[in-house]
């Protein structure tokens, strides 16, 4: 076949092009996968389950007092070697098919658990955990893993709130409101506070019903503060807290609180000590005076031991002894 000019130059383009591409096609490729996670514990798929099995966070379990709930936690280990996994519940109504689980690599394995509700439980919500640690180094320094359990027991809900042990403490520019809060019902209350205070001039204080960070579950109580960044400086003030939550929680106590400055205070107790002082001297003054200006106006004792006016004078002493000696003779 005769030599074509052209069709050399065209192949030989077409080689130095490829050879020129080839370093960006190798840096254009996508980087290798990362290696899979350690394993993990989750709710496991299907059964009906609420929330749906697609978006499952945590379980989610109703049921009467006295009912027996079941539910499956699912381990899953895509790593290249086999895992031991101790599992445990948080509360006493919680029991594992098996409390030890050997999970293979690249595999998932589903563990049935049951809750039993007990007889005399409290109707309303309730919470637990389930806890998956691994045996070994199987997730690295932490190997633990936790899934919530809401659980919610059917009946009547009673939901009350307290407020209690309210006080204020603190001086100056800043004071600090302390109060604690008591879950006095059967189900899981997110509270709302309101803060006013009245003093004897009028209002010194107004706070509009906010929802505070944080949910109580039944029993549970919690010590909060408020922080009062300009309290009066000079009155007897009334601190009043308003706390409520949903389905009709209401509840409110108060604190007395009397600011009064130092100079105000010391002023009198000074002006009193003082006025005390003067007093206990003027006293001491006057006993020291007798009447008649004649000191030591006390009786004076005698010989015979008796007592006789201090200002009389004393009978003649020859007498006295005559008087005697004559008794005697006769």
């Amino acid at each position: 076949m005769p030599f074509r000019p052209r069709t050399a130059v065209s192949g030989a383009i077409l080689a130095t092009a490829a050879v020129l591409l080839c370093p960006a096609a190798a840096a254009a490729r996508p980087a290798a996968a990362p290696a899979p996670p350690g394993w993990s514990a989750a709710p496991a798929p299907g059964d009906g389950a609420t929330p749906s099995a697609q978006d499952r966070p945590y379980f989610y379990l109703e049921g009467a007092p006295g009912t027996v709930m079941n539910d499956r936690l699912s381990l899953r280990n895509p790593t290249g070697r086999a895992v031991t996994v101790r599992l445990r519940g948080s509360g006493a109504w919680i029991a594992f098919a098996a409390k030890e689980v050997t999970v293979p690599p690249r595999t998932r394995a589903a563990v049935p658990f049951t809750v039993t509700v007990p007889r005399d439980a409290a109707p309303g919500d309730h919470r637990a955990t389930l806890v998956a640690t691994a045996a070994g180094p199987g997730r690295g320094a932490a190997g633990r893993d936790t899934v919530p359990v809401h659980l919610r027991v059917s009946g009547p809900v009673l939901a009350a709130l307290t407020v209690e042990n309210v006080s204020v403490r603190g001086r100056g520019e800043a004071a600090v409101i302390r109060y604690t809060l008591v879950n006095r019902g059967n189900t899981v209350l997110t509270p709302r506070l309101a803060v006013r205070a009245d003093g004897f001039f009028g209002p010194v204080l107004r706070r509009g019903v906010r929802t505070l960070p944080g949910r109580l579950s039944p029993g549970q109580s919690a010590e909060l503060t408020e922080r009062w960044a300009d309290p009066p400086g000079l009155d007897a003030v009334e601190v009043r807290l308003t706390v409520t939550a949903d389905g009709g929680a209401h509840g409110s106590a108060t604190a007395s609180y009397t600011a009064l400055p130092w100079g105000v205070v010391a002023g009198p107790a000074f002006l009193l000590a003082a006025g005390a002082g003067g007093l206990v001297i003027v006293r001491r003054r006057r006993r020291a005076q007798v009447p008649g200006g004649l000191q030591g106006g006390g009786p004076v004792g005698s010989a015979d031991g008796g007592t006789r006016p201090s200002g009389r004078q004393a009978a003649d002493p020859e007498a006295e002894l005559a008087s005697t000696g004559s008794g005697a003779r006769s």
